[in-house]
């Protein structure tokens, strides 16, 4: 999995990064550095998003060598161009798909237009679904932490006590799997 900006902050400023860390045990977690940087720029407002370049589960990868650049503008293009805007969520894709990963995206506009060149692109509350079906977590447990979310000002489309009926609505998890 690799994650964008928004899933790691909502995280870290509940204080439950290191939750989702121990809940993604035996997966591999990347982020990247383009994102830690707009973590970075967030921290004199708010110092818990030090704690997501802390978290030893998460491993940070350059956009570094010429085709990853090459990828990183291709993917900022298709993002809208705005050399203010989508800059992690373009890092994440060209990590995403040079691996073959899972991206973790929440953004709605740069998750659709990620989503119609590559298949594997979900969001926070996919991700919650995902470790519900696995065991990892309790329904309980998931309508909790989307609350825990909302909290920090993660918008997101529910609230904890309409978790459940939202992903059966879009098949997340093991609903998608019936």
């Amino acid at each position: 999995m690799v994650f964008d900006t928004t899933c790691l902050s909502a995280f870290a400023l509940a204080d439950r990064i290191d939750v989702l860390g121990n809940l993604l045990v035996g997966r591999r977690c990347l982020t990247t550095t383009v994102v830690l940087n707009e973590l970075q720029r967030g921290v004199p407002d708010r110092p818990e998003l030090l704690a997501v370049g802390e978290q030893e589960w998460l491993i940070a990868e350059a956009i570094d060598g010429f085709e990853r650049v090459i990828e990183f503008v291709r993917w900022a293009k298709r993002m809208g161009g705005n050399p203010d805007r989508n800059h992690g969520e373009a890092s994440v894709m060209v990590i995403a798909e040079e691996l073959g990963a899972t991206a973790i995206i929440d953004d709605r506009a740069a998750k659709q237009v990620a989503a119609e060149h590559y298949p594997r692109v979900h969001g926070t509350l996919w991700l919650l679904s995902e470790l519900q079906y696995s065991g990892k977590m309790t329904e309980a447990e998931a309508c909790a932490m989307v609350d825990m979310l909302v909290g920090t000002g993660m918008r997101l489309p529910c609230s904890g006590s309409g978790f459940p009926a939202f992903a059966k609505q879009l098949r997340l998890g093991d609903r998608s799997r019936k």
